[in-house]
């Protein structure tokens, strides 16, 4: 490939202290303590093999390491691993690098350690700030706790970081949404991830549902807190992704604008452009069948009907959008290949196009599903 996108590496860590009920990430209870060692050396493994299938050694643009919850881990197995990274790949001096982290599963000596290991990003798995909301969400922290925790973020260098945050809770108001809002911006995070809790299948809530706001509720919901978001000077750069000028999320851009990424670590999943086409992959999910075998992918060819679909339904998340060059240098295709479903698109007003770039309008943005399901391939 003449011009590759960008290239990232997600680092899947699978253990919890306690699975939460809404949660259908994969991750599972650590009990005894997780096999760190034993983890990070297949991932180290995984890492060498995936790196290896690219044609050319492409520099890594950004890193994340997600979950699960990665800050259980202590720092040195993760500085081990990232020292392996830099050592077989080239990694950008100005390399984006993300951990989650939660409320209870951390500290201040952890924090700056993670920080001088070159972690340069927070995201911080608050979810609310009222305590009995975060207990009937099944979180192991209470409201001061995650105060707590984005301050001590702050105190040990991160001045780049993301706060977690749910609306539409069980029972919540919308005084009680404006207030979660509005300690979060207080705490003066960079980013803000402000989405709605859906009852996800395979998961407790969706076995037993908790009393939810209705869809105008939760819409309501959605308004109030955005509000105060646009007046605190946080843009809507994406569906749930609010930030500070200069500080959207390169990684997960990366995503929604059709980059390729490394996925490392059990069940994790990578897309990369390669020149003989564009690949998926995907890890065992199991972190015991992943650690007996970290080199084995399932490897999935993304077919060319695929994907004016694949680039949209990233794309389409964005606020600006997507330029037809940009759609010619990711897919190899012209743009007559949307049609005729972006002609409909813009007749129903659902998608507008300038100066040769593609956005929803923000009635689009609404029926986002129902505007992809137009793109999906015969």
């Amino acid at each position: 490939m003449v011009n590759p996108p960008p290239l990232g590496l997600y680092i899947h860590f699978p253990w919890c202290v306690r699975k939460c009920p809404y949660c259908d990430f994969n991750s599972h209870e650590v009990k005894g303590g997780a096999p760190e060692q034993r983890y990070i050396a297949a991932l180290r493994e995984d890492f060498e093999h995936e790196f290896a299938r690219l044609d050319s050694a492409r520099a890594i643009t950004s890193i994340f390491m997600g979950g699960g919850t990665p800050s259980l881990f202590a720092p040195e197995p993760i500085a081990a691993l990232l020292q392996t990274i830099r050592a077989q790949a080239p990694v950008a001096a100005d390399c984006e690098i993300t951990l989650e982290a939660n409320p209870g599963a951390i500290d201040s000596v952890k924090f700056r350690e993670f920080r001088s290991l070159g972690i340069n990003r927070l995201s911080i798995g608050v979810q609310s700030f009222n305590s009995e909301h975060l207990r009937l969400l099944g979180r192991i922290h209470d409201a001061g706790q995650a105060v707590d925790a984005a301050q001590k973020a702050r105190a040990a260098g991160f001045d780049n970081f993301n706060l977690d945050l749910m609306f539409g809770l069980p029972g919540q108001t919308p005084d009680q949404t404006r207030a979660d809002v509005q300690i979060a911006i207080d705490l003066e995070p960079t980013h803000l991830s402000y989405y709605h809790l859906t009852l996800e299948p395979n998961t407790y809530f969706h076995k037993y549902p908790p009393p939810l706001p209705e869809a105008d509720a939760a819409y309501r919901l959605q308004l109030a807190g955005q509000h105060i978001l646009a007046q605190a000077g946080y843009r809507q750069y994406e569906i749930s992704a609010y930030a500070q000028e200069g500080y959207s999320c390169r990684h997960n851009r990366n995503y929604w604008q059709f980059g390729d990424y490394i996925g490392i670590g059990a069940g994790a999943h990578g897309k990369l452009s390669l020149s003989q086409g564009m690949i998926r992959t995907a890890k065992p999910k199991h972190p015991e069948h992943y650690m007996q075998n970290p080199a084995h992918a399932q490897v999935e060819s993304v077919a060319a009907a695929q994907l004016p679909f694949e680039f949209l339904m990233n794309h389409l998340r964005l606020r600006d959008g997507f330029s037809l060059l940009d759609y010619r240098q990711r897919t190899g295709l012209d743009a007559s290949s949307l049609e005729p479903a972006l002609s409909q698109c813009q007749a129903q007003g659902l998608l507008r196009r300038s100066e040769g770039r593609i956005a929803c309008t923000e009635k689009g943005w609404d029926f986002l599903d129902d505007v992809l399901g137009k793109f999906l391939p015969d």
